[in-house]
């Protein structure tokens, strides 16, 4: 089955589900079944709530984070500079992406916020 559109709470498609559903409604789909000739209607719905914090230390991919690398680690340097990182006077510290750093394994030298 192929998803042809995915519709929000109180858009057109949604709307007779919103009173049935209320603010557990996350979205609604239609799917497609061409073998079947046949469209479905689904919804997503929040069935539990918890409170969560994500664990401390742990960043999106794509987040730029700052790295301690000292001047006599030139091989180390050309590694972060080579996987696009680039070096930031103001801080006097390496800058380069999450995911990048975790795929170098340099994970130890980020600098913490504040330190």
């Amino acid at each position: 089955m192929r998803i042809r559109s995915t519709v929000q709470p109180g858009q057109p498609g949604a709307k007779k589900l919103l009173p049935q559903y209320g603010d557990r409604l996350v979205c609604v789909r239609y799917r497609y079944d061409e073998q079947r000739k046949k469209r479905f209607k689904t919804v997503e719905l929040i069935v539990e709530e918890d409170d969560w914090e994500a664990p401390e230390g742990q960043w999106a991919a794509d987040r730029v984070v700052q790295l301690r690398v000292p001047w006599s680690e030139g091989e180390v340097r050309q590694r972060v500079k080579g996987a696009g990182g680039w070096w930031d006077p103001a801080s006097r510290l390496w800058a380069l992406r999450y995911d990048q750093v975790v795929a170098l394994g340099l994970k130890d030298r980020i600098v913490r916020e504040g330190g």
